[in-house]
């Protein structure tokens, strides 16, 4: 019988006391099984305690997806410490603001990545120790800061760690806001293991999976990849793709049962062949961090016609959030699905009741997965972590996630997304989601991506302006376009204008098509060359 893991590193260290010879990872350096991965794991927690580092302090990883990622994420926790999982897509500027955020003691990184790091090392004065994973030479650090080879940390000695408990905060998650820098989400063990046991739960995931880890580690998603599979004892292949046919690739190549990725990356995949081989052993594919276009979804089901698809939604600040099982996808198109397993979502009023089917509201999540806040923000914390009213009988509140998110029911509790408060385009009086503008380009089959966003108008407040990228191998009619949105969209939605571009939309570090960049780049541009006011032309 499996020991049910509370921490975080236990649900490596529990499938390594049951499965010691199955793999638990392969990457670039090949594969690794659950023994050597425990070792490891608690080779990085004795070394940790040989640089004194203490309950609770920040170990940041910057890294590539790789083993060595996923030993100090894990070690980390294993000796009582908190780690922060850098994106490496990330800039040296933008790394040593979270650096400095946090006060992370120690970075694991490559000497590279290092180097590039030196100019900031002296405005992270709590950096302490930076723990290189290739052998090279030495970098010149700041005076505070120690070199450590990843080897040497392999070799520590056994050495005591701190008492953990699962209400103990085990990692920080830099997510981007609406404005400003970004913000840690303060994640507990209770958290992290409580969602792992709730996805493989309605993934069905067991000890036989292989998952594809496409997303970065330091994306939630992404992370939760890990999780899911040390939870049941399963594999982890951990790519670093450069094009989208190194995914089918990968997928084919390692007999992947399992993938999840973002709906920007599932667009481009659309246009990779898939060999029917891919039905001996892909068993689901998921998609989270946005609305999955009808028409990619069933492009991606013609590939894979065996996979179950699973659409889901998630927040950075409760991990993961609500799934649509495949038996609902037909019935009920366009939805996020019902909560997770042990997680209860609610739709509420600005005044806190409940709202009725139909009715649009902001998404509540209450449950094990809300996370503790944002770190070292207590303003922020306040206007997104909320009590609910207090339960009869109950002597202090339940703090709940307010998403900022707008959704609805249907009749039968099913949810749907509307979109995000901040990305909201208020026309005419209406309030306008852009993903449901971008839904209808998508099913016009014209485009590769698109943007929808607002902008600036004397009269009507904002109007719906879109960006959308030309199909490989082929040319973008914009007419067309134009037309199939006057045909399919009511007139406060109908795109004023739609731009062209040539390459693929920019994404943020997470591979997310980045509404707010591409709207602040073309606005500005259109605003020099003298093509946009604020707007006061009637449509």
């Amino acid at each position: 019988m499996r020991y049910p893991a509370r921490l975080l590193h236990e649900l490596a260290l529990t499938s390594a006391e049951q499965e010691p010879s199955s793999i638990a990872l392969r990457d670039a350096a090949g594969a690794m099984d659950y023994a050597t991965l425990a070792t490891q794991v608690r080779s990085f927690a004795a070394f940790l305690g040989a640089v004194r580092t203490g309950r609770g302090d920040r170990v940041a990883v910057w890294l590539d997806k790789c083993r060595e990622a996923v030993i100090a994420c894990f070690g980390a926790t294993a000796h009582g410490a908190v780690f922060v999982p850098i994106n490496p897509l990330l800039k040296p500027e933008q790394v040593a603001y979270i650096l400095r955020d946090c006060g992370v003691r120690v970075l694991v990184t490559s000497y590279e990545r290092l180097r590039t790091l030196e100019p900031e090392l002296s405005r992270c004065p709590e950096l302490a120790h930076a723990i290189t994973t290739d052998p090279k030479d030495e970098a010149v650090l700041a005076a505070t800061v120690s070199r450590h080879a990843w080897e040497h940390a392999m070799n520590a000695p056994p050495a005591p760690h701190h008492p953990v408990i699962d209400a103990d905060i085990a990692a920080i998650i830099y997510t981007s806001g609406s404005t400003g820098q970004p913000k840690g989400v303060v994640l507990s063990h209770r958290n992290l293991v409580a969602g792992a046991r709730s996805v493989t739960e309605y993934l069905s995931n067991e000890r036989n999976d292989v998952l594809l880890a496409v997303l970065p580690l330091s994306f939630d998603a992404g992370f939760s990849q890990l999780t899911t599979a040390f939870s049941v004892g399963a594999g982890v292949v951990l790519l670093n793709y450069l094009l989208p046919p190194d995914v089918v690739r990968a997928v084919v190549a390692n007999r992947v049962t399992g993938v999840t990725a973002v709906p920007a990356l599932w667009i481009q995949l659309t246009q990779v062949n898939w060999p029917r081989s891919i039905d001996e052993h892909l068993r689901y594919f998921a998609s989270t961090g946005g609305r999955m276009p009808a028409a990619t979804l069933s492009r991606l089901r013609e590939a894979m016609p065996r996979a179950k698809p699973f659409l889901m939604y998630g927040l950075t600040e409760a991990f993961r959030a609500t799934y649509l099982p495949p038996d609902q996808v037909d019935r009920r198109p366009g939805s996020i699905g019902k909560a997770i397993p042990n997680a209860e979502v609610l739709v509420l009023r600005a005044d806190g009741t409940p709202c009725a089917p139909g009715e649009p509201g902001e998404l509540v999540q209450r449950g094990a997965l809300v996370a503790l806040g944002y770190w070292n923000d207590l303003e922020r914390t306040a206007q997104r972590f909320r009590p609910l009213p207090i339960a009869s009988g109950a002597l202090l509140p339940e703090m709940a996630v307010f998403s900022g998110d707008t959704v609805r029911t249907d009749e039968d509790g099913f949810l749907y997304f509307i979109g995000r408060d901040d990305e909201m385009i208020k026309s005419s009086g209406y309030r306008i989601s852009p993903t449901e503008v971008e839904e209808v380009i998508y099913a016009t089959q014209l485009v590769a991506e698109c943007a929808a966003f607002g902008a600036p108008h004397v009269a009507l407040g904002e109007v719906v302006m879109v960006v959308a990228s030309v199909p490989e191998g082929s040319t973008l009619d914009l007419k067309l376009l134009q037309a199939c949105c006057r045909d399919r969209l009511p007139a406060y939605m109908v795109p004023r204008e739609i731009a062209a571009c040539d390459t693929p939309l920019p994404r943020n570090a997470n591979g997310k098509i980045d509404r707010k960049a591409i709207a602040k780049e073309y606005l500005g541009r259109a605003k020099r060359h003298g093509t946009i006011g604020p707007l006061s032309d009637p449509l």
